[in-house]
């Protein structure tokens, strides 16, 4: 049943580079109980020419189911390679994306969760075993509570609560998920046996007298029921989500933001309170982290399909919002409904009454720009609308109608263009254009006084390594007088814009391309009158245009973030103040003279990303760098060696090295790396790669120490 562990399970095997080495390719698909075979088949481009270090086909996206199928069967039908299909509802999908994993002679797997016995027994015309996962042991139940309950007193559970500990135990019946969310929820309990006692009194009899799952929904329950009221609605709103929808944090405190969940603190923004709530749901086990950032913090979470179900059923009991799906429609035509989220491909949807005091619409299914605007057109209430990644290419006329919109997310639609009438939306306080064809916003846009996060740039295909991958969007002029904007990106920098944002000075975040030398000493006059400024990007002109960035006299104090991306004839001298940065990307720097004497007294940087940084043949970590978790140097053309003294990086966890074509041996040094977790070796000689195992197959001496070793020839 769900909760115990398949998906963990999978992920663990299919995760180990002992099972990587045997496949040239892999590929993981979440499949849940509604899915769309184009997608999934778009999904599997994409990962497996990921996982092949290949460029990925830009024209993936408008591919034909044809067109899709053949690209898959020509790209696979010689390689070696791994699927895993996660969380499969019926027997026919197999019969329907058999058709694009060719059965070679090469000795290639296909491994499948469900929790449905009709699927695992199907005969799927190959050879096939099934696993079956049991419920945890008891002592093992009793180790896990312990280290989800008492990390403070090192996952030992005090005598005084032991008995009543092994109560909660045995009420889950070896279930992961159900001891994992008691135990998150009694960690938040004082060590007190009447505090325990009134919270184990309030689990009802359907514990013990219900099936697994309603046990399991009534444990989950009384982890809901102990939110603070705050919280409530932010756990509850992320069940408008899909099914096993990796839901990413900048966008859920958006959401939540622009619905009125979150509210002002001094010192905080509101960004950062709802990054809280986020951290507190997980911490209380009822979401999931999918992926964190360098700095610890969630970066992708998900719910549960247990939660979700928990979440879907208090939604519709407090009428808190409704939902179309093609196999479930829940909705409440007799009433009102605050929020509507379509998880449909194709979906027809009757407007009634009560939806006109709708506050958020989010449409995951195929829907056109039509249906939008006959949509929204009777929202007129609506404080939400997130199109993200919707197949649309016009922006819907009846947007600008919504006077009362606070959050409008358009990232990875195919929109070319934004009306003058934008401005209409007089309260909106986030626009999101990421990765649209938006090249130019119009006037408009600067009668939008409100407006506090605005984000737009587009990818014009290629690797990470190209310098014009990313590509800013032109701005009209007064950008100034948007002057309750915190958070600006990606803006292409010309004298008028550069000198408009002198004046912001209330920004927390600003990325801007297109730097040129005539604009670069007012920019660096902008950015030292920022004093809140966390995060900056600046991106030169051209591949060959020198940014110069000495005229910055002094940095905001607060920068924890900082890329640069252009030629560099030295390191700024203002390096050596940024002593609260904590991620620096140098990008094109092609410097000449070792940049690492100036980075290495850097406090508290954890993650130092290089592309084509420097020219020189050897590149030397004497000492320094106290607090780097992860290093990155890529494309490095003419270097030849890397060294690494003792005391040098003591807490280096992640390694990466690719495509430094004359390097011929690993980084020396490597064995005082002792916190090392990863290495990964990426498009390097095949003589470099032969230094990490003996003749025999055994890894070398002086790295046996690390966990994971990744490596690709060229």
């Amino acid at each position: 049943m769900g909760g115990s562990g398949k998906t963990t399970l999978i992920a663990k095997a299919y995760n180990s580079e002992i099972v990587k080495r045997h496949f040239e390719c892999n590929a993981w698909i979440t499949v849940s109980q509604t899915y769309s075979i184009e997608d999934s088949f778009k999904s599997f481009i994409r990962q497996f020419y990921r996982a092949a270090k290949e460029a990925i086909p830009p024209e993936v996206t408008t591919m034909s189911y044809q067109e899709l199928v053949e690209t898959l069967v020509n790209y696979l039908e010689r390689k070696r390679y791994v699927v895993v299909l996660d969380d499969v509802w019926d027997t026919e999908l197999w019969n329907s994306i058999k058709v694009a994993l060719p059965n070679s002679q090469y000795g290639c797997r296909v491994i499948i969760t469900t929790r449905m016995e009709d699927v695992a027994a199907k005969s799927f015309e190959v050879g096939s075993n099934i696993h079956h996962i049991n419920a945890m042991e008891e002592d093992e139940a009793w180790t896990l509570f312990c280290m989800k309950a008492f990390p403070w007193n090192a996952r030992r559970c005090p005598q005084e609560l032991e008995e009543l500990a092994k109560d909660v135990v045995e009420k889950c019946k070896g279930l992961p998920l159900a001891v994992v969310s008691l135990g998150g929820l009694f960690f938040t309990k004082r060590s007190d046996q009447l505090e325990w006692k009134t919270t184990i009194s309030s689990l009802n009899w359907e514990l013990s007298n219900n099936n697994m799952l309603q046990r399991l929904k009534s444990i989950l329950l009384l982890s809901y029921n102990d939110l603070p009221y705050k919280l409530k609605h932010c756990f509850l709103y992320c069940c408008l989500f899909p099914e096993d929808y990796e839901i990413e944090r900048e966008r859920l405190a958006r959401l939540w933001m622009a619905e009125g969940f979150i509210e002002n603190a001094r010192g905080l923004t509101r960004e950062e309170i709802a990054g809280r709530y986020l951290v507190e749901l997980i911490r209380r086990s009822l979401l999931q982290v999918i992926e964190i950032d360098i700095y610890g913090l969630p970066k992708k979470c998900k719910m549960h399909d247990m939660l979700r179900e928990l979440a879907l059923s208090k939604s519709e009991e407090e009428n808190f919002c409704a939902f179309y799906n093609e196999r479930i429609v829940s909705r409440r035509e007799e009433g009102e409904i605050r929020r509507l989220s379509i998880q449909a491909s194709r979906a027809e949807i009757k407007l009634w009454e009560g939806m006109t005091q709708l506050r958020s619409f989010l449409p995951f299914g195929t829907i056109d720009s039509t249906m939008i605007s006959k949509l929204v057109s009777g929202f007129k209430l609506l404080r939400v609308l997130d199109l993200e990644g919707a197949p649309i290419e016009t922006f819907p006329d009846h947007i600008v109608t919504l006077f009362n919109l606070r959050c409008l997310n358009l990232e990875r639609t195919r929109i070319e263009k934004l009306p003058e009438s934008i401005g209409r939306l007089y309260n909106l306080e986030t626009l999101n254009l990421c990765e649209t064809r938006v090249e130019a916003l119009p006037n408009g846009i600067m009668n939008l006084k409100n407006l506090q996060c605005l984000l737009s740039y587009q990818l014009k295909g290629g690797t990470y390594a190209d310098f014009t991958a990313v590509v800013g969007t032109r701005f009209p002029p007064k950008l100034s007088t948007l002057n309750k904007l915190q958070v600006l990106g990606f803006v292409q920098a010309n004298s008028i814009v550069v000198k408009e944002i002198r004046s912001m000075t209330q920004l927390v975040r600003l990325e801007i391309s297109n730097i040129e030398g005539s604009n670069e000493e007012d920019l660096c006059f902008a950015i030292q009158d920022m004093p809140l400024l966390r995060r900056l990007i600046v991106k030169a002109a051209k591949e060959d245009e020198i940014l110069r960035l000495d005229a910055l006299k002094s940095t905001p104090p607060f920068l924890d973030f900082l890329a640069l991306t252009g030629r560099l004839e030295n390191i700024p001298q203002w390096f050596s103040s940024l002593q609260n940065l904590r991620n620096l990307s140098l990008f094109w720097s092609r410097l000449t003279n070792d940049p690492l004497p100036h980075l290495g007294a850097l406090p508290n940087l954890r993650r130092l990303d290089f592309i084509k940084m420097y020219e020189g043949p050897h590149l030397e970590f004497k000492n320094g760098f106290p607090s780097l978790e992860m290093l990155g140097i890529l494309h490095f053309q003419n270097l030849q060696s890397i060294t690494i003294g003792k005391g040098a990086m003591p807490g280096l966890k992640r390694l990466i090295i690719g495509d430094c074509g004359m390097l011929k041996e690993v980084p020396s040094g490597v064995k005082y790396l002792t916190k090392l977790q990863s290495i990964e070796l990426v498009d390097l000689s095949v003589e470099l790669i032969k230094q990490i195992e003996e003749p025999s197959g055994v890894i070398r001496p002086n790295f046996q120490h690390i966990p994971t070793i990744i490596w690709g020839n060229k």
